[in-house]
């Protein structure tokens, strides 16, 4: 049933949301109050924009990581006159993610910060909107069996799989049969063009400085060394249930072909937009429905041409190292994620060069190597995402 069929607004819980991701969400959603109503917010510590948002929305419940937090926060709501509970924690965030009374759980949480809340909605069966690639790039298949096992409907918001997935008809079963392969496009970041040797000085700011999207700093640095991209080859290696021959990259500086599906009758179907989150979030929302996201309308006489370029694997290594984690034991692709988060949070704190980031995550992939069982469990791969973070800050003591 479309939600316009609905007897009430659709209530939506956004993890992350004064992120650009939950940042967005909320301005789809206050394009249609009739349609969508904010039953809950996270934030990891940003009090005064999450009391804003709690002034213009009046969400039921709010999350803080930590109990001063939350305390603070509920002092505020209270002389506000605002009927909002402060909350805090990974409990409640899992807790509030699979509430009843919650239809739909926008992931918007970075990192592998995530998993868990990610993973109870999943088990609780909501409307899972997944921006949080680390949910599969470290829960992989168990994070997919818990999306079957709760019979959630999983929709993609990243750009690039949101564009597949627009490509391809609902009846999941008929993928297979359709699937030559996809082609995820990715701009290029800010130094595309540059050589890998001209890299060392390269500062934070240079580095989260997007030539087309507006993002976090974690994710534009993501974007700058390419692991961005190397996260959601892994990423479709999950949610389309292709192999690692089956999704290609291309370099496309435009980013108006958000990305391709390539038919085994080698038609390309493609999705094409402008540079604005608010489309995917609001194709989200709606689905299958659609509705207004408030981004501009794709200009085509500006559109001068559309061209694309390799992904040299020479200036663009994180790359082969999302393959290698894909054909490695499962839980390989947890240790990269945790590896690069280590990486990019002490190059996004003057500790180590931009030009250092791949060695670390090479040299923490090499050394942890998942046993069996590691990828079984919610504990499992939590504790293999320690292991692999230990290893990296060790590889990151010489650099600093």
């Amino acid at each position: 049933m479309s939600q316009a069929a609905s007897s009430r607004p659709q209530r939506v819980c956004i993890l992350g949301a004064t992120g650009s991701v939950g940042m967005a969400t909320l301005d789809v959603i206050g394009r249609h109050p009739e349609r969508f109503e904010v039953f809950a917010l996270t934030a990891h510590a940003r009090l005064d924009e999450l009391f804003a948002l709690c002034l213009r929305f009046r969400p039921r419940h709010v999350v803080v990581a930590t109990a001063e937090g939350a305390a603070t926060l509920g002092r505020r709501l209270a002389d506000a006159k605002l009927p909002t509970e402060a909350m805090h924690g990974e409990r409640a965030l899992c807790e509030l993610a699979a509430h009843d009374e919650v239809d739909t759980v926008m992931a918007g949480i970075v990192g592998a910060a995530g998993l868990a809340p990610c993973l109870a909605a999943a088990r609780a069966g909501k409307r899972l909107l997944l921006a949080n690639k680390e949910a599969l790039v470290v829960g992989g298949a168990l994070f997919m069996a818990a999306v079957e096992a709760g019979r959630a409907t999983l929709l993609p918001i990243d750009s690039e799989h949101s564009a597949i997935f627009q490509c391809l008809p609902e009846d999941r079963a008929s993928w297979n049969a359709r699937i030559d392969h996809i082609v995820l496009t990715a701009s290029g970041g800010p130094f595309r063009g540059r050589a890998p040797a001209t890299l060392g000085d390269v500062t934070p700011d240079q580095a989260c400085a997007h030539p087309n999207w507006v993002m976090g700093r974690k994710i534009s640095v993501d974007s700058a060394t390419m692991m961005n991209k190397a996260l959601e080859v892994i990423e479709a290696h999950f949610l389309f249930g292709l192999e690692p021959e089956q999704i290609k990259v291309v370099i496309h500086p435009q980013s108006i072909i958000h990305s391709m599906v390539v038919c085994r009758d080698q038609s390309v179907l493609a999705q094409l937009g402008t540079a604005d989150m608010r489309v995917p979030i609001a194709y989200g929302l709606a689905w299958p429905d659609r509705v207004a996201s408030g981004a501009e309308a794709l200009d085509w006489r500006k559109v001068a041409a559309l061209t694309f370029e390799d992904a040299d694997p020479v200036i663009y290594p994180a790359l082969a190292l999302a393959y290698d984690a894909l054909r490695g034991p499962p839980g390989t692709s947890a240790v990269l994620n945790a590896a690069n988060e280590e990486a990019v949070a002490a190059f996004l704190s003057g500790t180590i060069r931009f030009d250092r980031i791949h060695n670390v995550n090479a040299r923490t992939v090499a050394a942890v190597i998942p046993q069996r069982g590691a990828a079984d469990s919610l504990e499992s791969l939590l504790a293999l995402d320690a292991e692999a973070r230990r290893h990296a800050v060790q590889f990151l003591k010489p650099l600093a």
